[in-house]
């Protein structure tokens, strides 16, 4: 059995075939955590969830781009963010569903900031990063944390906020000395497809280092597509190929790779 515990089939991308997308990795052993970034791709991710009974997740929550209206332009995303409060009666109101496992994705992303106002940009992602802790611990769920250029900021808020809760640092991107930073926290560290095409190696360092116990597999579907599918879009059933690179850095069977970061997923998403 596979776990993608962060993808986006309730995104635009998936609009015409996202329940064949989710066939298609159940068929595969594969379960999966849709994650919302703002309140309609969070009411889409349990709309979605609520139609499955096992293996189809829900996650509820405001990415920190949506947190100040700007344009995006990158490699494989090319949108004007929508300015959005953390309104937590309506997230509050998502879970009726039982499908809802964590709240996210949240957290800090420095890389894409107003250039007029970074200072008042930052100072608006870190309150409502905060507010969603809150949010988190109130309805006892998981957290699922973005963060990008701004690791230190992201971990000083949570030990101050959330010391000894359940939190996934997903996309994680950045070194095995900051890694074992959150790991000493006593927080989860999430690869993707980065892993299968990054050339510093300093990915596959945290893939080997990390304790398995604390590793998951996600693909962030529609994005970051690993071989042999780049260039396409990706989708929930290739986290296989993120397992495969872990069992291989690690020179451990496929088996076990799939069998150890599976049984963590429901652990800390309690499914």
């Amino acid at each position: 059995m596979f776990f993608d515990t962060h993808t986006h089939v309730n995104f635009s991308a998936f609009k015409s075939d996202a329940n064949e997308v989710i066939k298609r990795a159940l068929a595969c052993d594969t379960w999966l955590i849709n994650v919302g970034t703002q309140q309609d791709t969070s009411t889409a991710a349990v709309e979605l969830a609520s139609k499955y009974s096992e293996g189809v997740y829900a996650a509820i929550g405001l990415h920190p781009v949506h947190t100040w209206q700007q344009m995006l332009d990158e490699e494989e995303s090319h949108f004007k963010s929508r300015q959005e409060e953390f309104n937590e009666s309506e997230y509050t109101a998502l879970l009726y569903s039982k499908a809802v496992v964590a709240v996210g994705e949240c957290g800090l992303d420095y890389f894409r900031l107003p250039e007029d106002n970074k200072e008042k940009a930052i100072k608006k992602q870190k309150a409502v990063f905060i507010a969603q802790i809150a949010f988190a611990r109130k309805n006892n769920l998981a957290l699922i944390v973005h963060c990008r250029d701004a690791y230190e900021d992201l971990l000083q808020i949570l030990k101050a906020e959330y010391a000894g809760m359940p939190a996934v640092i997903h996309s994680f991107t950045d070194t095995w000395e900051t890694a074992k930073k959150f790991l000493d926290e006593g927080f989860y560290i999430a690869l993707n497809g980065i892993l299968t095409f990054d050339k510093t190696g300093r990915l596959a360092e945290v893939a080997q280092k990390t304790p398995l116990d604390r590793l998951l597999t996600e693909t962030d579907a529609p994005y970051l597509t690993p071989p042999p599918y780049r260039g396409k879009r990706n989708e929930p059933s290739y986290v296989r190929y993120v397992v495969e690179k872990i069992a291989q850095v690690r020179g451990i069977s496929l088996e076990e790779a799939a069998e150890k970061t599976f049984e963590n997923a429901k652990r800390l998403f309690k499914v």
